[in-house]
């Protein structure tokens, strides 16, 4: 695919952003659509944005709607203008593979206390509970986006054969670092909050650094590789972060 083939949808979200579109569903190649076009804003800024939003499969492009009708010349709405710039810079977008794809460990101990819903996640798929371990460890996982809470990274490429649905019942508190799987995403909680993943593990690993730039410990476009450890060591981890 090449951008003179890219079927890009651009539409308003309020007067001050808009959403551009550039496919359906959740794959690496839709991935590499996002990473290129936020490169692409990133380096080609008009006056009046705010910030850009990248996703599973679209942007969200927020601006001051004042400063790029002041700004910018010609009397066409401030959508209008930011659309036509938008318009402009999709013509760039490459799907060359990229050679400076981090990949980054992730420790996990799993199962107990870490890990309570790891029991039902061997259950749901008919596995013993090492064998979903094992599925989760040697699972080649793409981090797609940042949301929900900062620096949560939302993660494709798991093995579907451990896919399994949200509990029915949300928790009111997931530890910070919890590891967790909803339908076909596994996820990491970066900070405690409420959450109805299915948790399997906690990773020791502070995934919310905000005194740090970035401030997340994972990016977009990131390939995780979660590592087993057991609760020994997770705990040395916690000790040498004080």
């Amino acid at each position: 695919m090449n951008s003179s083939q890219l079927e890009v949808d651009i539409k308003p979200l309020g007067d001050s952003a808009l959403i551009v579109q550039l496919g359906e569903g959740i794959s690496p190649t839709l991935h590499k659509l996002v990473k290129s076009l936020s490169e692409l804003i990133s380096t080609n800024p008009f006056k009046g944005i705010i910030e850009y939003v990248p996703a599973y499969n679209n942007i969200t492009v927020y601006y001051n709607p004042f400063l790029v009708q002041n700004v910018h010349s010609g009397s066409n709405s401030a959508y209008d203008k930011v659309s036509n710039h938008i318009k402009k810079i999709v013509q760039q977008i490459t799907l060359e593979n990229r050679t400076d794809t981090r990949i980054v460990t992730i420790p996990v101990c799993y199962g107990g206390e870490f890990g309570p819903d790891l029991e039902n996640v061997a259950s749901v798929n008919n596995l013993t509970i090492d064998e979903v371990i094992d599925i989760h460890t040697s699972s080649d996982c793409l981090v797609y986006m940042l949301g929900f809470a900062p620096g949560f990274p939302f993660m494709g490429g798991m093995n579907e054969r451990i896919a399994t649905p949200r509990r029915d019942t949300p928790r009111l508190s997931i530890p910070q670092g919890s590891v967790g799987i909803a339908g076909k995403q596994t996820g990491i909680y970066s900070l405690e909050t409420p959450g109805g993943w299915q948790i399997i593990g906690r990773t020791p690993l502070n995934l919310f650094l905000p005194k740090q730039s970035p401030p997340a410990l994972l990016q977009a476009g990131d390939k995780i590789q979660f590592v087993s450890i057991a609760p020994e060591e997770y705990f040395l981890y916690e000790g040498l972060k004080k």
